[in-house]
């Protein structure tokens, strides 16, 4: 078995409001065990013997089948959250900033999203590897901020979901400990 941290994009916004206990329960058919829900905010942590790309579509086709939307997720296995938490140079708590992570499904995305970001004035922040990218923003403004406002680009929707880094050490704790 292996323990996987599943990062759901879309949840909660735009009319889609998935109920955590409601989740839970329309994965319990599918190849999964020791399904965990962490905060409101989609993120999942689970056990499968499924490899991390078949976990993606299952959880992605039980999201479409069971709430009808276009759903698209992140797959990273435990060990990868606790090496990419452990990579962010940026503090958990600060009181001037925020440290966010976008994760990545697709690579090419991310390194695109990368590149555009390095370019945007006033802009801090770090490639953690091919499925990750860390950045600041500040208190009070982050959905104003500049990589906020390029990560949230259409384009971006199906590949991407941005966790803030305490999120991260949550569900690194909750999926180091399965």
């Amino acid at each position: 078995m292996n323990s996987y941290a599943v990062f759901l994009r879309g949840v909660n916004v735009s009319g889609i409001n998935i109920k955590m206990a409601e989740l839970k329960e329309a994965l319990k058919p599918r190849p999964f065990s020791a399904v965990k829900t962490l905060l409101a905010s989609g993120n999942v942590v689970l056990s499968s013997e499924l490899a991390p790309a078949a976990v993606k579509a299952e959880f992605e086709a039980c999201l479409r089948e069971g709430f009808g939307y276009d759903a698209w997720v992140v797959v990273l296995t435990a060990d990868r959250v606790a090496e990419l938490v452990s990579a962010c140079p940026y503090p958990p708590d600060d009181a001037a900033t925020h440290s966010y992570v976008t994760l990545s499904s697709d690579p090419a995305a991310l390194s695109e999203l990368y590149d555009a970001g390095r370019q945007l004035e006033g802009v801090e922040l770090v490639r953690l590897g091919p499925e990750a990218v860390a950045w600041l923003a500040p208190v009070g403004g982050t959905l104003d901020s500049p990589f906020s406002k390029l990560s949230s680009k259409p384009k971006y929707k199906a590949s991407t979901t941005t966790r803030n880094l305490r999120t991260m050490i949550k569900v690194r704790d909750t999926a180091v400990g399965m």
